[in-house]
């Protein structure tokens, strides 16, 4: 009892290619594309783009290397490096006080051992 129509009927070889690596593989896909590319045994073939392929991914490649598409990671970069400005500031801002509150404090002592 198996279903008819289950396996698709378009399924045909394929060009993937991972822009960023400048790798490219041909294989069967059901992928759908618009663009054509001529691949090197001279025939035509659909071609899907893709942002990450083995050629590119660290998983594979043994190297980190950050394929920023969006600008993301510069937007984190940013964000980190204010964090750490504020941060920054906040913990002068806290010694500056402790110091005051330290001297305001010996200044008391001070006073009271004179009066």
């Amino acid at each position: 009892m198996s279903k008819k129509e289950l396996h698709p009927k378009d399924y045909r070889d394929v060009v993937f290619s991972d822009e960023a690596a400048g790798f490219s593989f041909l294989t069967k896909s059901t992928a759908k594309s618009e663009e054509t590319i001529k691949w090197e045994d001279g025939k035509e073939y659909p071609l899907v783009k893709v942002q990450i392929s083995s050629a590119s991914h660290p998983f594979f490649t043994g190297e980190e290397k950050i394929i920023d598409t969006e600008g993301r990671v510069d937007r984190f970069k940013a964000r980190a490096e204010r964090a750490a400005k504020m941060k920054e500031a906040l913990e002068s801002k806290a010694k500056k006080l402790a110091r005051e509150a330290e001297k305001k404090a010996e200044k008391e002592a001070a006073d009271k051992i004179e009066a």
